[in-house]
């Protein structure tokens, strides 16, 4: 039986799209094709073209929603079923990393797939992405491995998954000598390919999960900074904690540099100080940049009476290093 991974980006626009309100992206939509219809050889060059133009927009940080479902129909329609798969899948997963869409709805688009019977590269490719959500490192990165070229596109959706299987390896295992190369080799490609998945909330969290010391914090803190109420954030917290040596439970009170400016800007702009109270947990934390920084921003609110007000009435019932701090923010 023919198969259609129109099929797939149709779940997709349902899943997708209907989560955000309904909006639809233009240039997404696509004739029906049967799998193995032969192209022209004039059609090819346009095809590549276009896929090399959803390249170099992802590597330019301008990566939007719906992109990734044009890039798997094009796929589909130079052949290349394994890439339309994973196009379409890459679509679900900023999705789920934005906090738009559950994990059980990330996989049904792929788990429909295996319902029907179909050209066996798509199977295949499916079947490896599952694995990947399964966290099954080793049985996604046998059915990755095959199907994705590095001399075709090194830093493409494919490579990435391959590449996060070999991180979360690495992670599992006990540290060896012998794999010290390997592992760093894995960790300098990751690295390389970071300007094409800059709006990809999961390619910061698999970073901060695998590298460590400020490397690590720099990728969580991009992931948090990307989708805050995301999936991911919550984890991405702790290795903040940990890498200043917080405990890991004072890891959920912290905020960003973005996310303090953000609150900050809200408070202000609707003048209302009560807007600031996700702030307080964060500097009643042990010295740390974050709690410094949000200090530092909060004292500058003083000269505006209302906010005034707010710091000394929280200040007159708070204890320990809360209040210490509070009383200091409302020092002239």
């Amino acid at each position: 039986m023919k198969f259609k991974i129109l099929f797939l980006l149709l779940i997709l626009f349902v899943l997708v799209f209907s989560a955000c309100g309904g909006k639809k992206v233009s240039g997404t939509q696509t004739e029906k094709r049967t799998l193995g219809e032969p192209l022209s050889a004039a059609e090819l060059p346009s095809l590549f073209r276009s896929l090399d133009e959803i390249a170099e927009i992802e590597r330019a940080g301008a990566w939007f929603q719906g992109l990734s479902i044009t890039e798997s129909t094009i796929r589909e329609k130079a052949g290349d079923y394994a890439g339309s798969v994973a196009a379409a899948y890459k679509e679900l997963a900023w999705a789920y990393g934005m906090g738009l869409i559950k994990k059980d709805e990330l996989e049904q688009g792929l788990l429909n797939i295996l319902t029907i019977q179909g050209d066996e590269t798509v199977t295949l490719t499916a079947n490896a992405i599952i694995a990947f959500i399964k966290k099954q490192w080793d049985t996604a990165a046998e059915g990755l491995e095959p199907l994705f070229n590095e001399m075709d596109e090194p830093d493409g959706f494919g490579r990435w998954l391959i590449l996060v299987c070999a991180l979360e390896k690495n992670k599992a295992q006990t540290p060896e000598a012998n794999l010290f190369a390997e592992n760093r080799q894995v960790s300098a490609a990751y690295k390389s390919i970071r300007a094409r998945y800059s709006q990809f909330p999961e390619y910061w969290y698999r970073g901060a999960r695998s590298f460590s010391g400020g490397i690590a914090a720099q990728y969580a803190e991009n992931c948090i900074n990307l989708s805050p109420q995301g999936p991911f954030a919550d984890e991405c917290r702790s290795i903040l904690a940990a890498n200043m040596g917080l405990k890991n439970e004072e890891g959920l009170s912290i905020k960003t540099k973005k996310e303090i400016e953000a609150i900050i800007s809200q408070s202000v702009n609707s003048s209302n100080p009560k807007v600031l109270d996700p702030l307080l947990p964060l500097i009643s934390l042990p010295d740390n940049p974050y709690t410094v920084y949000a200090v530092s921003a909060l004292k500058t609110l003083t000269g505006i009476p209302k906010f005034n007000e707010y710091f000394s009435g929280h200040a007159a019932v708070s204890k320990g290093r809360l209040a210490e701090r509070l009383s200091y923010i409302c020092r002239s």
